[in-house]
């Protein structure tokens, strides 16, 4: 098939060989997880294995968990919790929510803390090869002795030091060599988590997180890696950075495909803004097809503007494939079989994952049915192909 590579930013031809498919996708941190932010990188993710799986390929997917960062233990503070009660039932909430949407777990479904032997292993490397140093218990990343860091995000020096700065770097931290470098290893504070390590009790990083659970379990080269549009910097730059030295193959990554953020009123969903909108409460509105849908409904890549109207219109096109299934028919004509909007389909998600393209050919293919059961034509063979490809999009209720 082919995809857009954020790294190259080119659509790019991707074959696999072994047939099998390596996916590693950046998960939650679980303090507030069942949002149409989350909901939108479940959903894509979930129907591109749905698709890989129904050409023939076997997909190994690995999705983490970020059960020990900053946010969680903000949140934790607030609330008066134990950061592991907080994180144990926020990550429980976002399991039940996807599950509503027919998001299949993935294949390994990785906590963070489950991974700091590994984290603590790549972290020594990268000290004797020359990328990280330890300064008073802390161990960080020379973004300097990678020449090509941060190319992902396609900016100068400038330009990634502001993005990272937004993302919670601190450029004045005295230990560090350069504003850019970042942490792979800290002190924790008294009532946070901590490890023994060679460096002294404390934590990882966030960024090494990602990269160790990648490799440890897809090993040295990932096929696709996903996750939204507000990773590329830092957090999948500095994943490249460690992971490619650490374990001395490149790229770590074939093609990296990103998902556009979640909008609201024209607003990025926000929570600090308090403009979310969760799954639950849409699915007691609408069916978990509809909601399904109306996120397929956008082009992946780009920002996708949550409105009622796009979910109504998504069950609108829900009821058409329903009734396609269920309309009386007299066998007796010549047989109906759907292929045109069948190739056209799978066409759509060849071509740089075009849901959009591909909804559109599954609610034709549903009309063709329901005109063709009235002219009293035979139309097994096209349901069955209507009840398969609904199935790729995760349509799983209308069956």
């Amino acid at each position: 098939m082919r995809l857009y590579n954020t790294l190259s930013r080119r659509v790019e031809e991707l074959s696999f060989p072994s047939g099998e498919v390596k996916l590693y996708v950046c998960g939650v941190t679980p303090y507030d997880t069942s949002h149409l932010g989350h909901a939108r990188v479940a959903v894509v993710y979930d129907t591109l294995r749905r698709y890989l799986e129904f050409r023939g390929l076997r997909v190994r997917y690995v999705q983490n968990v970020t059960d020990i960062d900053e946010p969680l233990f903000e949140r934790a503070r607030r609330d008066g919790v134990d950061w592991r009660t907080l994180g144990a039932q926020q990550t429980q909430r976002y399991l039940e929510s996807m599950a509503r949407l027919h998001v299949a777990k993935a294949e390994f479904y990785v906590p963070a803390t489950s991974v700091i032997p590994q984290m603590q292993a790549v972290i020594e490397r990268l000290i004797a090869q020359g990328y990280a140093y330890a300064v008073n218990g802390a161990v960080y990343f020379q973004a300097a002795a990678d020449k090509h860091f941060g190319a992902i995000a396609h900016t100068d020096y400038a330009g990634l030091l502001a993005m990272a700065n937004e993302m919670g770097n601190n450029p004045h931290d005295p230990h560090k060599r350069d504003p850019l470098d970042f942490v792979l290893w800290q002190p924790s504070q008294p009532d946070e988590p901590a490890w023994p390590s060679p460096w002294g009790a404390g934590r990882p990083g966030w960024h090494i997180e990602c990269s160790t659970m990648a490799t440890e379990y897809l090993g040295p080269q990932v096929d696709i890696h996903g996750g939204g549009a507000d990773l590329i910097f830092p957090h999948h730059a500095c994943e490249i950075a460690q992971a490619e030295p650490a374990t001395g193959v490149a790229p770590f990554v074939r093609c990296w495909m990103h998902t556009g953020l979640v909008a609201l009123g024209g607003t990025k969903m926000s929570k600090s803004l308090g403009n979310m909108v969760f799954v639950d409460d849409v699915l007691a509105h609408y069916s978990p097809d509809a909601l399904r849908l109306a996120i397929l409904s956008y082009p992946y890549a780009e920002p996708f503007e949550y409105t009622v109207e796009r979910v109504a219109q998504a069950e609108q096109h829900v009821q058409t494939m329903r009734a396609a299934l269920l309309a009386p028919t007299d066998t007796t004509g010549k047989e109906f079989d759907g292929r045109e909007p069948y190739a056209q389909f799978l066409q759509a998600l060849e071509d740089d994952f075009d849901t959009p393209r591909a909804i559109l050919a599954l609610v034709a293919l549903a009309q063709a049915i329901t005109q063709a059961a009235a002219a009293g034509q035979g139309v097994a063979a096209a349901r069955q192909a209507l009840r398969d490809l609904s199935q790729v999009l995760g349509c799983d209720s209308i069956l």
